[in-house]
């Protein structure tokens, strides 16, 4: 092929006019074994028609670009290469130098590319890709020299004149044309959805009352005002002063037989009202309803007040998706065996939103908090009141931090109130964890689940356990404490968890210095991916397998070393990678650059996990072939790499682990 093929990311997103204009502005270009592009020569972008170029800097190979029969590499020769920070690698100011002085120091520091094999090029001309990239913004984001908005760009997987981003050859399913607008739709404001209108009566009101204000509102519920005092906390006062009165309150008022007309508002409102801000996604409100099992939102502004109500049947028109129909199926389940349902339909939904071209952070999210009430629903099948009451369930792992998407290992614990006891709960955690795996979530082959004693025991003993891994330096002890860090609640007395969380941060302070030292260490203990791309060039016109692990190479790394360094500084209160990175930029420890890197690194292996999970029914999907992924995703998975390389120097270097 001497041709610049268009079906091909980035090109495939030109409108027809895009590509007449830039067929006319490229050549071929030969390159015999051996020889290299010359200092003019950089100052064009290339594609790889035939062969294999090599990129180096100061003598070290770096990267190399081939034609496979899957897809074409591109470079653009005009990069230069920068440090994590984005500043150039050489030191010094041009303008303190003179010409020849700086030319000498320069080009030491530019990439070299040089053919390992007779090679053919496409040469296109510099100015029309800058053309391009301010006349087409996909173009411009995918050619970006930011990861950041390359990633953006990858997850968009939008239209341009009909020609799709991301076409068949890809990992995953092709795209529709809805794909777009449902990517959009998740990240528009809460108040891009139309809210009910705000009605508050005192907490000193009679029921009566509020019926006439439901009434003559036309709305089912009415928002609750109570006077604020020192114990409902007066600084969270949308938390404890504000509660809500629905329908089905009044209903209940009506089943007991009181006098509405005597009973006051307070008896019967909920004042541990869960609210998004206007400035959150839809997202984040539909994970909200779906987490906390609610139905209303109230939406507060900048100044903490409310500016509306965000109704369920409101936001599931809008956005006309059906993960709350799950939760309901939830709810309605009566068995078990009915329990396995939903789990199936949980199953379908991340196929359906991965393929609109949701983002992964976003689908896994709602996963985690479907899963929750998946799990609190079984648990309330097993035991009774009394035991639900007393004991506190969580999740821990990928589970605990909101970044798994498809089922796989259990990690989950019991933690049961100081006092409390009863003969069955070894047998109540059995059926739990086996029910589990009957639906889909497999046993934990390291036994971190509720039927380990382990990880079945009253708050003050599980408080004794944390205290002693912090003390000794046993390898599993890290292990645990990785697992305990990324908790979540699922249901039951949730104080339990809070007190135990309280320890590990007490626990954490009266530890060794050097603890986290020893923490982080992990993060380093699979070692490098170098140079796998030499391991897939063609050879005799087919590729030789090499395939990566994206759990060791670029998941685990990331996650431990972000969850080494959110210990340190003492953040415990959060569990997610996204989230522990946003305090760690807040608390000035990253800049808030570097962490939205990380983070789109860290999602964009998950999603390749995705990929290969729905491609292959592979539950247990880790392994990627870059000869199966387009030029597009074999470049980013390069620089994901590459994120994860220099982030694993950054722990090194922050807590000497070079050092004996």
């Amino acid at each position: 092929m001497t041709r610049l093929d268009f079906t091909q990311p980035p090109f495939d997103v030109l409108s027809s006019s895009e590509r007449e204009s830039l067929k006319k502005q490229t050549q071929i270009r030969y390159l015999a074994k051996n020889e290299a592009l010359t200092a003019e020569d950089n100052h064009y972008f290339y594609v790889v028609l035939k062969g294999r170029i090599q990129q180096t800097l100061n003598g070290d190979e770096l990267h190399d670009f081939a034609a496979t029969n899957f897809s074409n590499d591109w470079f653009d020769a005009r990069k230069q290469p920068v440090d994590e920070m984005g500043a150039p690698l050489y030191a010094n100011d041009p303008a303190t130098h003179d010409a020849s002085e700086f030319s000498q120091e320069h080009s030491s520091t530019e990439y070299r590319y040089h053919a390992l094999e007779d090679s053919l090029l496409l040469q296109v001309n510099s100015e029309a890709i800058d053309r391009l990239s301010v006349q087409n913004r996909h173009i411009r984001k995918l050619l970006s020299g930011e990861l950041a908005e390359r990633m953006q760009a990858y997850s968009e997987r939008s239209y341009s004149s009909g020609s799709p981003l991301y076409p068949d050859y890809s990992l995953g399913s092709s795209i529709t044309g809805t794909q777009a607008e449902s990517q959009q739709l998740m990240l528009q404001p809460v108040t891009a959805i139309r809210m009910l209108d705000v009605h508050t009566i005192s907490e000193t009101a009679t029921l009566f009352e509020a019926a006439r204000t439901m009434t003559k509102a036309g709305l089912k519920h009415v928002l609750v005002k109570r006077t604020p005092t020192v114990e409902r906390h007066p600084t969270r006062s949308h938390q404890s002063n504000l509660g809500i009165l629905t329908d089905a309150d009044i209903c209940r008022a009506v089943s007991d037989q009181i006098d509405m007309s005597t009973a006051l508002c307070r008896d019967y409102a909920k004042f541990k009202l869960h609210t998004v801000s206007h400035q959150q996604d839809i997202s984040e409100a539909l994970l909200a309803m779906i987490r906390y099992r609610v139905h209303r939102l109230p939406v507060l502004d900048e100044n903490e007040e409310v500016i509306g109500v965000l109704g369920q049947s409101d936001l599931l028109a809008f956005l006309s998706h059906h993960s709350q129909l799950i939760t309901l199926q939830v709810e309605q389940a009566n068995s078990i065996e009915s329990l396995k349902i939903p789990v199936e339909h949980i199953g379908q939904y991340i196929r359906t939103q991965h393929n609109n071209g949701i983002k992964i952070g976003v689908i896994s999210r709602i996963v985690q908090a479907l899963n929750a009430h998946v799990f609190a629903k079984l648990w309330r099948l097993i035991v009774p009141d009394m035991v639900y009451e007393n004991t506190c369930i969580i999740v821990m792992g990928s589970e605990g931090r909101g970044e798994q998407i498809m089922r796989t290992d259990q990690d989950n614990a019991l933690i049961i109130r100081n006092g409390f006891s009863d003969p069955n709960l070894a047998d109540y955690a059995e059926t739990f964890n086996h029910a589990l795996a009957e639906m889909g979530y497999p046993l934990c082959e390291g036994n971190i689940m509720m039927t380990n004693p382990l990880w079945r025991q009253p708050l003050n003993r599980f408080k004794s356990e944390v205290s002693l891994w912090f003390s000794q330096k046993e390898p599993e002890h890290a292990i645990w404490l990785s697992s305990l860090l990324d908790a979540s609640y699922v249901c039951g007395d949730e104080r339990l968890l809070e007190g135990l969380r309280k320890h590990l941060q007490i626990a954490h302070r009266s530890a060794d210095p050097m603890f986290v030292r020893g923490f982080a260490q992990a993060a380093l203990q699979f070692g490098e991916v170098n140079q796998w791309w030499k391991k897939f060039v063609p050879l005799i016109g087919k590729p030789m397998p090499q395939e990566i692990d994206l759990k060791k190479a670029g998941i685990f790394p990331l996650v431990h070393g972000i969850r080494a360094l959110a210990l340190e500084n003492d953040i415990l209160e959060v569990t997610s990678t996204k989230a522990r990175l946003k305090q760690l930029a807040s608390l000035g420890v990253i800049t808030p650059k570097r962490a939205e890197t990380l983070n789109e690194t860290l999602e964009f292996f998950m999603a390749r996990r995705l990929d290969i999970a729905l491609a292959t029914d592979n539950k247990l999907a880790r392994e990627v072939d870059p000869a199966m992924l387009s030029a597009l995703e074999r470049d980013l998975l390069k620089e994901c790499l590459n994120v994860v390389k220099s982030f694993k120097n950054e722990l090194r270097q922050r807590y000497q682990l070079d050092i004996a």
